[in-house]
């Protein structure tokens, strides 16, 4: 579904991504973690060219997507995204914000979209609040229009960036909920989060990151019980201190 070779970025002088080497199977999900400023967000954010990359290839279902004749409209309507602080249209309703890429992006009729709308946030629980405007929603039901709204142009893939990290701790299991219920039905996934408990029960595998670099590659289990680099050791027990 997703492979990285040798990409590399920089902000001018700042060696933001160091040969990151990595590849991402359909129905997998792939967690990343790392401690802050590992570059974990600004990996993430290069699959649908939110960031550019300087050096190496991307590629999403074997297009590669640093092409230059990528069209990066069609790319990003392909990839479903989930940010840290929600993003919703304020003026719109929840309705409206899970209708509207369908409606102006692949061309749905109003009927269409507002019939998957419904689908999609009884889905994720909100169907209720389906007329409340963003305003009125805690964080966690913010974050859950938004993955509805990720869910509307039926991607392949979602990326998740720490989108539980804006959240009260109270409001953090309702959107993981969300989020493991979508991985037992098979959608493939990558989480940049900092929620361990999570990563243990729901990662297939584990992407470790430190300075840029990818440090660790391994399934869930391995990384909890034997990770292999230090840097991961020393992540974990200050965790679980």
């Amino acid at each position: 579904m997703i492979k990285f070779e040798n990409v590399n970025k920089w902000y001018k002088t700042y060696h933001a991504l160091r040969d990151i080497n990595g590849e991402v199977s359909t129905g997998e999900v792939v967690v990343v973690c790392g401690p802050s400023g590992s570059g974990k967000s600004t990996m993430i954010r290069t699959i649908n060219k939110l960031e550019d990359i300087a050096s190496g290839t991307i590629r999403v279902q074997g297009q590669c997507i640093n092409d230059k004749h990528v069209n990066i409209n069609q790319l990003r309507a392909g990839i479903g995204f989930v940010f840290q602080h929600f993003n919703l249209f304020p003026h719109l309703s929840v309705k409206d914000n899970v209708a509207l890429s369908p409606i102006k992006v692949a061309g749905q009729s109003k009927a269409q979209a507002y019939e998957m709308a419904d689908e999609l946030l009884e889905k994720v629980g909100l169907y209720a609040k389906k007329d409340d405007m963003p305003a009125n929603l805690s964080g966690g039901q913010q974050q859950r229009v938004a993955i509805a709204r990720a869910l509307a142009q039926q991607p392949p893939v979602i990326l998740f960036d720490e989108p539980t990290s804006a959240l009260d701790p109270e409001m953090v299991g309702e959107v993981l909920n969300v989020m493991k219920k979508l991985a037992a039905d098979g959608m493939t996934m990558i989480c940049v989060t900092h929620e361990m408990n999570f990563a243990r029960e729901v990662a297939d595998r584990i992407w470790f990151m430190d300075q840029g670099k990818l440090l660790e590659d391994t399934t869930s289990n391995a990384f909890f019980t034997q990770a292999t680099h230090e840097r991961a050791r020393k992540f974990l027990a200050d965790i679980i201190h």
